[in-house]
């Protein structure tokens, strides 16, 4: 029987933060599904809210209302515990900062989440080698981060970001420091990855390039997430 429950789901999220000034709501009453397969798009322009969204829905920060279901299981009654093993098993998380660390290899920083999970050695060195031959680094598997350059650091993450088979990845500005053709094949990388590993994807940007390869695309304005026309 084919497995229906959603990757990803949202209802009524909020997040408030509390200053001196009175209380800013950078998310408000979100709804949201994205299904196994799906390539989900979210623009909006910086400062609208969009990595405080991903944060929740990643479980890197708590709602102050609301609920995220990763694959049916609510965040909200996890223990930091809980919610680590979530994000270790379920999530792979791109950044725009790459987030590599500068002396492993390429192979040794795909390896890494394995090694919290304790798998072989020999298992876990095979398995980085093939997810960077799926992102086409199979020749820079030895370089270090200095040696590549931002488009091919990027696909190192996006590489890293499945070493755990997740169920979902979480873009943040996967774009956002590289050039418009570097960034447009990074787009197209993440594409071709939703659609042969049927992992859910959700992208927040204010680089338009998704748009033409995404199945939902939404517009987050004042922490307000609305479906584009």
């Amino acid at each position: 029987m084919t497995d229906t429950t959603p990757v990803l789901e949202a209802s009524a999220l909020s997040k408030t933060f509390s200053t001196g000034g009175g209380d800013i709501h950078a998310v408000q009453e979100v709804d949201l599904r994205v299904d196994a397969g799906s390539f989900a798009v979210v623009m909006g322009r910086s400062g609208s809210g969009k990595t405080t969204l991903l944060n929740l829905l990643g479980g890197l920060d708590r709602p102050t209302a609301g609920e995220v279901r990763i694959h049916g299981n609510d965040l909200s009654g996890l223990s930091d515990g809980g919610l680590a093993v979530i994000r270790r098993e379920e999530i792979g998380f791109i950044f725009q900062a790459f987030g590599l660390l500068p002396m492993l290899s390429a192979v040794e920083n795909v390896e890494l989440p394995m090694r919290l999970t304790r798998e072989d050695p020999t298992e876990r060195r095979d398995r980085a080698r093939i997810l960077l031959d799926v992102v086409g680094l199979a020749d820079r598997a030895d370089h270090r981060p200095a040696e590549l350059s931002g488009g091919e650091q990027q696909r190192v993450a996006i590489a890293r970001a499945l070493a755990n088979e997740p169920r979902l990845i979480l873009a943040d500005e996967p774009t956002g420091q590289l050039d418009s053709r570097t960034g447009a094949e990074i787009v197209r990388v993440l594409a071709e990855l939703v659609e042969s590993h049927g992992v859910a994807a959700f992208i927040a940007t204010h680089d338009p390039t998704p748009r033409s390869h995404a199945d939902h695309v939404y517009r987050l304005l004042d922490g307000r997430l609305q479906p584009e026309e």
